[in-house]
């Protein structure tokens, strides 16, 4: 169990949430802590996992990743095996950049990127369309993005 996080971890998380690449110095001196202080702090939650790592924000388009979707899967059984081996290989796949396990009709939502949709059909026969278990793929493609948080509001 994690310590409850104070006012000034508050502080610190919103500010690293916005630049990751802050100097501890700037970090304190916006979070009116001493430099050691802020630190200390700042390694403390990176130790109990709550700064669990630190990231580039890339912009898919400009990067040639034009084609984003939500894809849900229903499995036709859930046996250890077809569990095991979709999350397995679901995991090594660069085109996957979230898989939620939820309740519902889809078993899985994943949360897909490729440079194109030939890219996608690809990734759909060589990959989903082989996996053991599968009962139902359904695909929604991505129009566009109106809201997209990376960072926690901690209050």
């Amino acid at each position: 169990m994690h310590p409850a996080l104070t006012d000034q971890d508050k502080q610190i998380l919103a500010v690293i949430q916005r630049d990751g690449r802050i100097s501890n110095q700037d970090l304190a001196d916006l979070t009116a802590m001493s430099a050691s202080a802020c630190w200390r702090r700042v390694r403390a939650l990176e130790e109990t996992g709550v700064i669990a790592r630190y990231v580039g924000i890339v912009d898919a388009r400009r990067a040639g990743m034009a084609f984003h979707a939500m894809v849900h899967v229903k499995l036709n059984r859930h046996s250890r095996d077809n569990v095991t081996a979709f999350l397995d290989r679901v995991q090594r796949r660069h085109e996957v950049l979230d898989c939620f396990a939820t309740s519902g009709d889809a078993d899985y939502h994943l949360r897909v990127l490729c440079p194109d949709l030939d890219a996608y059909n690809v990734f759909l026969e060589t990959f989903l369309f082989d996996l053991p278990g599968i009962a139902n793929i359904q695909t929604n493609i991505v129009l566009k993005q109106i809201k997209h948080e990376t960072a926690i509001d901690l209050g």
